[in-house]
């Protein structure tokens, strides 16, 4: 109520004048109180958007500029980028964009000058919009501030929350390497909000999903996935997820990281997240990878939860894993290996789910799977262990 009485009576254009007052205490008195505002929903923050508070937010760094201040200016910036019911402005995210973008690699050549006193001569190679802003960034240069890093990268995550014309005016601007970078952050403050931000860019595009796999953000996740804080452990898996939903190459990459172990183990742990994807994405011999790789057992298992979202994209999984191996001709074969690992039970169980749409799931794959005693008398060369499917011109080995 407070805060409505102030908005409402005028008090944001003099909270704004208040910036530039040359008493700090007062200037940044100014900061907190406009970045409590901007937090308090869309509605405030579009009034200071549209009285011009970015600008003059981005007026207040300098050299001189206290490090409690710059705490509290990210802060601000990261609230005047939260909510999406609607979106900020894109002339204001683009304009925060930038300026986040500013402030992170600020950070990260600090990290480098610190080790080399000749590094001045790195700073010609900043872009000229940068070099505009650099004598006002300097102070950040003397910075490695986890408060900083933590609201810069959460201001990020918000921005890039949205479509992909919002995901893209963020990966335009060339953060997405130090994004990635700050996933191995020490802070936990900082990876959490890294990650996020990351999570949210390969939720887009295939191209924007590129950028993130070429900073190498798949040699990063497998470190994640097994983090001893299950929510990042969760977050490090639905990037995984959006990734696995790209194109055969990128599904390739993610296979040639070694990812396909920690997905599997994934899998076994209860998670759902990036089965449909792989297996509906990809192509004959990479879906012949995953369950090589032990994930036709830890899918099946699967079965047995109680979330009929899970059950169906489960089962959406399965029902891929069939369609590669009738274009290998090895349906029957592989019919009878799931039936042996106690998914033919399971299937059949779900024929009484409440859910019409599991139920109507596992009714097809019966029907065209497992109906009239297709698999009788197929012969399966080798074990569960070494499960092979044989055609002509094809052979591949199904491991579990």
């Amino acid at each position: 109520m407070g805060r409505s009485y102030v908005v409402e009576h005028g008090a944001v254009p003099s909270f704004i004048a208040l910036l530039a007052s040359p008493m700090l205490h007062i200037s940044e008195q100014a900061v907190w109180a406009l970045g409590n505002i901007a937090g308090d929903g869309a509605a405030y923050r579009d009034i200071l958007i549209e009285c011009n508070v970015v600008p003059a937010l981005l007026a207040r760094i300098s050299p001189d500029t206290p490090v409690g201040y710059l705490r509290n200016l990210t802060w601000t910036l990261s609230n005047l980028c939260r909510n999406k019911n609607p979106f900020p402005p894109l002339s204001a995210v683009q304009r925060v964009s930038k300026m986040l973008d500013n402030l992170l690699t600020a950070l990260q050549i600090y990290r480098r000058a610190a080790q080399k006193i000749n590094t001045w001569s790195r700073w010609v190679q900043i872009t000229s919009e940068m070099t505009n802003m650099l004598p006002s960034l300097i102070q950040l240069l003397h910075l490695s501030d986890k408060d900083i890093l933590s609201d810069a990268c959460w201001a990020i995550s918000y921005l890039s929350d949205g479509d992909n014309d919002r995901i893209d005016i963020v990966v335009r601007t060339g953060i997405v390497p130090r994004l990635v970078e700050l996933m191995s952050h020490e802070e936990i403050s900082v990876v959490t909000p890294a990650l996020r931000s990351i999570g949210n860019i390969v939720s887009g595009s295939d191209l924007q999903t590129q950028v993130a796999v070429d900073a190498e953000v798949l040699k990063v996740i497998p470190v994640l996935m097994r983090h001893q804080k299950p929510s990042v452990q969760k977050e490090a898996a639905w990037a995984l997820s959006n990734i696995a939903a790209g194109p055969c190459r990128q599904i390739q990459q993610l296979i040639t990281c070694g990812l396909l172990p920690p997905l599997v183990e994934q899998l076994r742990n209860g998670g759902s997240v990036g089965s449909d994807n792989f297996t509906s994405g990809g192509t004959v011999e990479q879906v012949v990878h995953l369950v090589q790789s032990g994930a036709l057992e830890a899918i099946i298992n699967l079965l047995q939860v109680k979330d009929a979202k899970v059950i169906l994209v489960i089962l959406e999984a399965i029902n891929n894993i069939f369609m590669a191996a009738e274009k290998l001709g090895e349906t029957e074969k592989l019919s009878l290996l799931v039936e042996e690992l106690g998914g033919l039970d399971r299937i059949e169980m779900l024929q009484n789910h409440d859910n019409e749409l599991v139920y109507q799931a596992a009714h097809s794959l019966i029907e065209k799977y497992f109906s009239d005693g297709d698999v009788v008398g197929v012969k399966v060369e080798g074990t569960e262990e070494a499960f092979v499917f044989k055609t002509s011109d094809v052979k591949r080995t199904f491991e579990f």
